[in-house]
């Protein structure tokens, strides 16, 4: 646990709520977190493995008060169901802490090859497959390149930037290959000594020899090591899962003749939109992110295993249309309109990239979205990026400019670490175009077979905001879109501090710079606020 000395006695305390009887929206204190002294502690495993539910004030960590949500806010009532559409790689719908959640589409009768419901979409039980069998894909700008149509206003810049990924990644591949033999080499040589297959750290440090090679065969996998593994085997698998990575983006995402789409539509062609199939699960092991995603929003609360979801009252929609590469704009913007047209209430997508030949089928999307009420939320991205100065897909302007509709929510990712580093490094940011911060880093959710990982990204500072989202709309249904929106902006922790943006420790910035609504989203203020605005009722 992080104990935050001093700090937490300045909280400032604001409105009492007649609605909420002592319930009040918090504040955080005033002083610069910069020049607070913080003394920090380890986080226990139950700690690390929920701490994106925790509270600043309760528990000193900078979580979004889902517990003390439950606990004080909305303990003992009852709300009404909300669909949440989950746009992303495939989900794991039989896994055990999900397998309650997943929507399930009355209208249409399994297995039996028809439309049912008319929609265009056969046998779509629990949401729809806009990938098909495919799921390895290029990236955006190299398909551009491999148009060849060298008069597109962003082939110049795609290759450029297509010839400085693929030697990078190639330099990458040659490194990995060879720190993995050079280990694998070190590694026979301690087991052969240690006569066991596997050793830790505490084996390493009990040899005691004269022989010099193996004295610095020791050393060296030590320094390998480091704080964060404490057997060779742990590095070695990590060192093997980022070299495969590394030659899926060379054999995958920038091999210019690689041809990833097997569903036999025109991606370039709007009119072609009912193609895929009802198949939502993933299709390889490596396909887990919808599953981590949707684990975030709705994992069965209370049931005695994995983790608790945000929301109690969800269904998740399933739309499978991401890839491992980028996504098709087409597949987005009809991906969107499925969710709308069946239901759903709030949109996650946990997914983006730097090009986008059809970003107005999109925007369009987008609008159409909220002009029947549906909140989208979605990740700002993994690369460090200032997004006011460079355009991140999908969005909901264009240059700048102004929104295609007030339903559209774009989130930056924070750690647990309260002050001047608690914005994650990765982060995309942009005082307009990242609406809020929510929890991203370390977060613990569901990966496929009924198992349970911790995994870093704005994509799962996503879902979070999301889950609160389904949170307010289950409780104040009568709320709109829109006033969700500016709920979940309006209510968060206004954190006054600065804080490192990036990698480069001496980038620091204001942390109300860095989105539109300088805060971090919160649970526990947001259903207070929402209690206020007028013209509301609670669910019974």
């Amino acid at each position: 646990m992080k104990i935050l000395k001093p700090l937490l006695l300045n909280i400032i305390v604001a409105s009492l709520l007649s609605s909420c009887g002592s319930a009040k929206i918090l504040s955080t204190p005033i002083e610069n977190i910069d020049n607070t002294p913080i003394k920090i502690m380890e986080l226990t495993e139950t700690e690390k493995q929920t701490w994106s539910h925790l509270d600043l004030v309760k528990d000193t960590i900078p979580g979004m008060s889902i517990n003390r949500a439950y606990d004080e806010i909305i303990k003992g009532k009852r709300g009404k169901k909300v669909i949440v559409a989950v746009i992303d790689s495939g989900i794991d719908i039989d896994h055990e802490d999900l397998d309650d959640v997943i929507w399930v589409n009355k209208k249409e009768i399994p297995n039996n090859g028809k439309d049912d419901d008319n929609n265009g979409y056969i046998d779509d039980i629990h949401g729809w497959n806009f990938l098909g069998d495919a799921y390895d894909e290029q990236m955006e700008y190299v398909r551009l390149l491999a148009s060849r149509n060298i008069k597109h206003p962003d082939y110049a810049r795609a290759q450029i930037e297509y010839d400085k990924e693929h030697k990078k990644y190639t330099n990458l591949k040659n490194q990995y290959e060879q720190i993995i033999e050079q280990i694998t080499v070190l590694d026979k040589s301690i087991s052969d000594y240690l006569k066991k297959p596997d050793y830790t750290k505490e084996d390493l440090n009990e040899i005691k020899t004269e022989d010099k090679e193996l004295t610095y065969h020791v050393w060296i996998i030590k320094q390998y090591l480091g704080d964060e593994f404490n057997t060779t085997k742990d590095f070695l698998t990590t060192l093997n899962n980022d070299l495969k990575q590394i030659n899926d983006r060379l054999n995958f995402h920038l091999n210019k003749e690689f041809k990833g789409r097997k569903t036999g539509d025109d991606p370039d062609d709007f009119l072609q939109k009912y193609y895929g199939n009802a198949n939502v699960r993933p299709i390889g092991k490596d396909e887990s992110h919808g599953t981590h995603v949707a684990g975030i929003i709705a994992a069965e609360r209370n049931n005695g295993l994995g983790v608790n979801g945000i929301s109690g009252n969800v269904k998740i929609m399933v739309i499978r249309n991401t890839p491992n590469g980028d996504e098709y704009d087409k597949d987005v913007a009809l991906g969107i309109r499925y969710a709308v047209d069946n239901g759903a209430k709030i949109i996650n997508m946990s997914f983006g990239k730097y090009y986008s030949p059809h970003a107005d089928w999109v925007r369009d999307a987008i609008a159409y979205a909220g002009q029947h009420d549906v909140l989208i939320v979605h990740g700002a991205g993994n690369e460090s990026l200032d997004l006011d100065k460079k355009e991140n897909y999908p969005n909901d302007q264009v240059n700048n400019g102004l929104e295609v509709s007030n339903n559209f929510l774009n989130v930056g990712a924070t750690t647990y670490k309260y002050g001047s580093s608690m914005v994650a490094d990765y982060s995309n940011y942009g005082k307009i175009n990242v609406d809020v911060f929510a929890p991203g880093s370390k977060i613990y959710s569901t990966y496929p077979e009924n198992k349970y990982k911790s995994i870093n990204g704005t994509s799962m500072a996503a879902p979070a905001v999301a889950g609160i989202a389904a949170l307010i709309r289950s409780y104040y249904p009568n709320l709109s879109a829109a006033q969700v929106k500016q709920i979940l902006m309006d209510s968060g922790l206004p954190i006054k501090a600065k804080v490192m943006v990036g990698k480069n420790s001496n980038n620091v910035k204001p942390f109300g710079d860095l989105s539109k609504s300088a805060k971090l989203v919160n649970a526990y203020n947001a259903l207070i606020m929402a209690s206020r605005l007028p013209k509301t009722k609670t669910a019974p």
